[in-house]
């Protein structure tokens, strides 16, 4: 069968297959159709990053929705889980966001939530393709008295806003906290420094202009130097990176130190464990998480469970097992208790209510967990064979592994997003870790790029 839908949701080059305006119509089609009930008309939320293709795709899936029977709100730029709210909190029957995440301007993708905000079953995804490749859609359409409309959410900001305010706990009081804020032009650009205002914050902003294409260039959570560079000279308390969407976050600490998921992982499940709050004992995190996590949850007596690569399946496991609090390295994470998605926003909120319920700076919060060294080499690839049944990329991984023991680790995986292969290694060293990664790499490439 064709696919779409990758590790989260359809996402590729704006104008290319499958991002283009024809498929991207059709994805809107089908999910209002899947939409329909007996005696109820539909409505589904379209929100938006602040690419310079976000407009076409936008215009083309209310189209799409319109065209089925099926009513449009259009919420504009929005972080991707303020879709995820406003989808649950208006008993909306989907939602819909038109993002790349943290990928370059040139790409765009969608991501979709049911009305419970959570985002789609592998079941409801493959229903949207099969409809989408039967080529039959125009059949299923309505009279044109019975055509959808469309309308506009003006005040989905606020609402959102005074959603992230209520999860920063009522009993503390930020002010005095300075922070530096990068919204990556991304769809953080507003709420972001509007939420930490209104709780009493002292906010720097940068990168909050976006023109189209400026998202994500050299700026947000993958690029961390700027910010970082701000914190320091600003003396401020922390920073936040937000991705182009804002469902992940990176900190930087008071001491210029990058802190990844797995650092703020740690500290929020400690301090939930403190507070009796950390239900089952258990914090769900995925296959490429640190090392030091590990160590660091034995430490402190808390049970952790692994997940594969990407927030969707950390939130499978995190209902399954009754945990409520998980995330990636990559700075997605997920406060089940607050929300129903990865928010980068509410992660910043509870890393500053972490830090004040301490009364301790980040820097000392984050001793919590001991990084092992890492490196991770992203190969552009233009295939994806099974890591498996490639025997040199085996040989050099199994080499590896004989030298680190149980001093390292190294995990060999494609992204679920682009056509790229990543290598990641820990282990004991700098030096052995690098060299490692490399070796490896090299061989990558020399096969699949």
């Amino acid at each position: 069968m064709n696919k779409l839908f990758g590790t989260d949701g359809i996402r590729g080059i704006a104008n290319e297959y499958p991002m283009t305006t024809e498929i991207t119509s059709n994805v809107g089609r089908a999910i209002a159709y899947l939409s329909k009930k007996e005696g109820h008309k539909p409505r589904i939320l379209i929100g938006r990053d602040t690419r310079i293709s976000g407009d076409m795709f936008e215009s083309a899936i209310i189209s799409g929705i319109c065209s089925m029977g099926v009513n449009a709100i259009s919420v504009g730029v929005i972080p991707t889980p303020g879709i995820a709210f406003l989808t649950h909190n208006m008993r909306a029957d989907a939602g819909i966001v038109i993002s790349a995440s943290h990928n370059p301007t040139q790409d765009n993708g969608i991501k979709i939530f049911n009305g419970n905000g959570f985002k789609l079953s592998d079941e409801k995804e493959n229903q949207i393709e099969e409809l989408i490749f039967a080529k039959n859609m125009q059949k299923l359409h309505p009279v044109p008295k019975e055509l959808g409309k469309l309308s506009r959410l003006d005040d989905a900001p606020g609402r959102y806003v005074d959603f992230l305010k209520s999860t920063f706990p009522q009993n503390i009081n930020p002010e005095g906290i300075k922070i530096v804020l990068d919204c990556s032009n991304g769809a953080t650009f507003r709420v972001a420094p509007e939420v930490f205002a209104e709780l009493g914050v002292e906010v720097t902003t940068l990168f909050d202009k976006p023109d189209g294409n400026n998202i994500n260039l050299n700026c947000g959570s993958q690029h961390t130097e700027a910010l970082a560079a701000e914190v320091l000279r600003q003396r401020a308390d922390a920073g936040f990176a937000f991705d182009g969407d804002g469902d992940r976050v990176i900190a930087i600490d008071d001491k210029g130190n990058i802190l990844t998921g797995d650092r703020m992982l740690a500290i929020c499940s400690v301090i939930l464990k403190k507070e009796g709050k950390l239900k089952n004992n258990l914090v769900v995190r995925t296959v490429m998480s640190n090392m030091g996590l590990t160590v660091a949850f034995q430490k402190q007596g808390i049970d952790s469970v692994f997940a594969n690569v990407g927030d969707r399946f950390v939130l499978e496991e995190m209902l399954s097992r009754g945990a409520i609090i998980g995330g990636e390295d990559s700075g997605h994470l997920i406060f089940l208790q607050h929300h129903t998605t990865g928010d980068g926003l509410i992660t910043a909120l509870q890393v500053l209510a972490a830090m004040k319920k301490e009364e301790r700076p980040l820097s000392e919060l984050a001793r919590v967990m001991k990084v092992f060294p890492q490196m991770l080499i992203n190969i552009d690839v233009k295939r994806k064979p099974e890591i498996e049944t490639v025997p040199a990329i085996m040989a050099a991984i199994k080499k590896a592994e004989e030298a680190l023991g149980d001093k390292g680790r190294v995990l060999v995986r494609y992204s679920g997003t682009q056509n790229m292969c990543r290598v990641m290694v820990e282990g004991p060293t700098k030096k052995e870790t690098e060299t490692h990664c490399h070796q490896i790499a090299d061989v990558v490439k020399k096969i699949l790029a």
